[in-house]
């Protein structure tokens, strides 16, 4: 009998010649809607501040509150995201999120007071907590292999085509409008889910065979042949079966650390090297830097919205294009580089100022560092980490897995965020050769321990990330 390192080796040269169906297409695109509510979500604050605090008369803290409040409520969604999922089902978890997330809208478009708009933003946190989680997940289990990493990248796209519109559209309609447009995606994907069909993994985790060979025919396509990848998600799902039943401390056991490591590792790797503190204070960056005492603050503006539209969008599309065939270790090392070259380029801009050298290059370099990092996260960093967490654990404790891995995620996303103006105010310059380390840090942690998972199934991943920890 063939050792399972053989197995899997044998696993790793087998193609795969799937062509995406109409019905797994319209699924994704479902799913992603969710993605997109979050990018709108995390995008509202900046456009609708002036608006917000002109009607209800907010102070610059109560509006602080307002805007990472968000924050809080994405962190016990995350928290609590994969028990529900492993619950309820991947598509029910997607439709009670957009509940939260539409009454949270509906909150801020009918707020006369800071409390209810504060509530609203707190539901909305938490309906994108389980989403951050979900969608990914879903995709990943209802996709082949040889097209499983371009489908849950579109996350990343969508997430970055929320925030755009958001950003483009804000300044020019009422706040309340905005909020409204906000909410319109939340009844669209609940409309969608309707339509679309079950994960066949989670159906076969809970023993509802027929259901996961019906939804997998479903999406593969009705003249496709599935009797292969059907039964070889039930054979490992039988085998799961076969084991105790995990709980949260399980996640801690020696034969899921390297899982563990990769998953949590990344999450703090992305959210550490300062993505959060480029996009949400972008504007006072270009400040400290000169910029805008050399162009003006209305070009500030123009920049930060061109930062999105201009090099977010399309990066993370080459991303998803690049994700099925360069695969996932290559995207995150040339990403890491270039958020590296980017926070040290803006680091350098600020030493420049601090230094009284050559003050005309210094908000340049700083334009140029922010450029290249908002590009080189979008085309790797910013969604391959979420692909990878979405592969690399066994569906027995993906549950519990996912909602670590996402509550880690929003926790670095609070703590960068809150604690961005204070480094400032230590060192800008040390701010940003700080996360030029970490993003150096990335690059050995992905060289090092991050596994390549293009063309494997999720069964063939999950094998091969224990394989030397079994016995």
């Amino acid at each position: 009998m063939a050792s399972r390192r053989e197995k899997v080796e044998s696993l790793l040269h087998r193609g795969s010649n799937h062509t995406p169906s109409s019905v797994l297409v319209f699924s994704t695109l479902v799913a992603v809607s969710g993605s997109y509510v979050f990018g709108s979500a995390v995008g509202f604050s900046s456009p609708a501040q002036t608006g917000i605090m002109g009607d209800l008369g907010l102070s610059l803290e109560e509006y602080s509150v307002f805007g990472s409040i968000l924050t809080i409520g994405a962190m016990v969604g995350a928290i609590m995201s994969g028990k529900i999922a492993d619950r309820l089902g991947r598509r029910m978890t997607m439709g009670l999120s957009q509940i939260f997330g539409l009454l949270g809208w509906l909150a801020i478009v009918y707020s006369k007071v800071s409390w209810l708009l504060d509530a609203g933003r707190l539901s909305t946190g938490y309906g994108i907590g389980v989403l951050s989680y979900v969608v990914p997940v879903y995709i990943a289990e209802i996709t082949p292999q040889n097209l499983r990493g371009a489908f849950t990248n579109a996350c990343q796209v969508m997430i970055c085509v929320g925030l755009s519109v958001m950003w483009l559209i804000g300044p020019f309609i009422p706040w309340r409008t905005l909020a409204f447009i906000g909410a319109i995606p939340c009844m669209l994907q609940i409309v969608g889910l309707f339509f679309i069909p079950e994960s066949p993994r989670w159906l076969a985790k809970v023993g509802l065979w027929e259901d996961c060979e019906f939804a997998l025919q479903r999406l593969r396509g009705k003249n496709a042949e599935i009797f292969e990848e059907a039964t070889e998600i039930r054979d490992y799902t039988e085998a799961l079966h076969q084991l105790p039943e995990t709980r949260v401390f399980d996640l801690f056991q020696p034969k899921y650390a390297r899982s563990l490591i990769v998953g949590v590792g990344l999450m703090v790797l992305q959210q550490f090297g300062g993505v959060n503190a480029v996009a949400f204070y972008v504007d006072s960056i270009f400040i400290s830097a000169g910029f805008s005492s050399s162009i003006g603050s209305v070009a500030v503006v123009i920049v930060q919205t061109g930062l999105y539209v201009i090099l977010q969008v399309p990066f993370s599309l080459l991303g998803v294009l690049l994700m099925d065939v360069s695969g996932r270790r290559p995207l995150l090392l040339v990403s890491a580089a270039g958020t590296f070259l980017g926070c040290f380029l803006t680091g350098i801009s600020f030493l420049l100022q601090d230094l009284h050298m050559n003050n005309r290059m210094s908000p340049i370099l700083a334009l140029v560092g922010v450029l290249v990092y908002t590009g080189s996260f979008s085309l790797g960093m910013g969604g391959v980490p979420w692909v990878i967490m979405s592969e690399i654990f066994p569906i027995s404790i993906k549950g519990s897995a996912g909602s670590l891995v996402t509550a880690v995620n929003w926790f670095g996303s609070w703590v960068i965020s809150y604690a961005f103006n204070f480094l400032m105010k230590w060192s800008t310059e040390g701010t940003f050769f700080m996360f030029a380390s970490i993003c150096c840090l990335t690059i050995l942690f992905v060289a090092k321990l991050v596994p390549e998972t293009k063309g494997l199934t999720l069964e063939e991943i999950q094998a091969s990330m224990n394989l030397f920890t079994r016995n």
